[in-house]
């Protein structure tokens, strides 16, 4: 039986496993993380002390992109010691009714750690198509007659993606924005100028990646399929109207404003754009 791991933060019950029982130590995040990640990539490891009603202790909250890889874990752990003296209970979490998650685009960090998993390092690559300055393309920073101290920095990315072993391409493009407070600071302008071209970038690398489907069958091998649900006006555009797009009028710039990424994840001295794992 075969399952799809899309490029998206994990909001199914059956991607999430809860840990209790778990007792305090240095580490202990790192420690379940070390166990867990055995049995495949992990979104995130979350330790929490229990509540006073419950007595002293921790537990945990661990999330899969796959369910398969959850369902494997929690058969695997449940009841073992595994790290510490007492045995561990750990159960798939219950489905909430009524409740809806609101599925969210992986950050382009998770992106890479994910297709790195999935592909290895050499099997994927990407590519920034045009990253176009188009601040003040939306008017100038003047209301009633007065020029506004704030200024704004919008940068536009175009990235593509590339899985040679799959024949698969896929686009994506983003806006990065930032105000500058004091305009008049060169040091700032640059600082912020940075910061927008990297938010842009990964922004456009996220959206590249959910049009990628991961079929990941049973012995383990992966199929790739392009998710056309998911295209956008500029994928039909070519690579030379992209370097242009900034003229072509009838293409909005609000329809690039994706989910905002994780500002304390992007460094302004890494160069752009980079494959490599992130550091913990």
């Amino acid at each position: 039986m075969a399952e799809v791991v899309e490029f998206r933060v994990p909001a199914a019950s059956a991607q999430t496993l809860l840990v209790w029982g778990l007792e305090p130590e240095p580490g202990l995040e790192h420690s379940l993380f070390s166990v867990f990640s055995k049995f495949g990539p992990l979104y995130s490891v979350r330790a929490h002390r229990n509540a006073a009603v419950a007595g002293p202790g921790y537990y945990a909250i661990i999330k899969f992109y796959s369910a398969g890889d959850a369902s494997r874990a929690q058969r695997a752990c449940n009841g073992q010691r595994l790290f510490q003296k007492s045995p561990l209970k750990v159960c798939v979490c219950t489905k909430q009714k009524g409740f809806q998650q609101q599925v969210l685009a992986l950050h382009s960090n998770k992106c890479q750690e994910l297709a790195n998993h999935y592909f290895g390092f050499n099997g994927w690559s990407s590519r920034i198509i045009t990253l176009q300055n188009v601040s003040g393309f939306d008017g100038g920073n003047e209301e009633l007659g007065e020029t506004l101290q704030k200024r704004s920095v919008k940068y536009l990315c175009a990235v593509e993606v590339t899985l040679p072993n799959h024949g698969v391409r896929a686009r994506g493009v983003a806006l990065g924005e930032a105000d500058i407070e004091n305009s008049e600071d060169p040091l700032e302008f640059v600082t912020a100028t940075r910061r927008v071209q990297k938010l842009a970038v990964g922004k456009a690398l996220s959206s590249a990646f959910q049009k990628i489907l991961l079929v990941v069958l049973e012995n383990g091998k992966v199929a790739v399929e392009y998710d056309s649900t998911q295209e956008e006006l500029t994928d039909s555009l070519t690579e030379e109207d992209l370097k242009g797009l900034v003229q072509v009028s009838e293409l909005a710039l609000e329809q690039f404003d994706l989910e905002e990424e994780v500002l304390s994840d992007l460094s302004f001295d890494d160069e752009l754009p980079s494959r490599e794992m992130p550091s913990n």
